[in-house]
């Protein structure tokens, strides 16, 4: 499941629109959120800002496969 659908979920379980989420991040431009949802294509602090404007934690990790250690 790629980020874009994770945030669309949030959305629909916070009853929030994307208008809402965008002006949460202050990103003034709806569009420029909607095109990076279509494309998949977030940066780890926009990430970040996300799950701090939906109320939620952003954890990114790598887990060794053998050891699982996570990094």
């Amino acid at each position: 499941m790629g980020m874009s659908e994770k945030i669309r979920i949030l959305l629909i379980k916070k009853n929030m629109t994307l208008k809402e989420l965008s002006e949460l991040i202050n990103d003034k431009n709806q569009t420029n959120l909607s095109n990076k949802l279509r494309r998949d294509n977030f940066s780890e602090k926009e990430l970040i800002e996300i799950a701090e404007a939906l109320g939620c934690e952003y954890n990114a990790t790598f887990t060794m496969k053998h050891t699982g250690e996570i990094i």
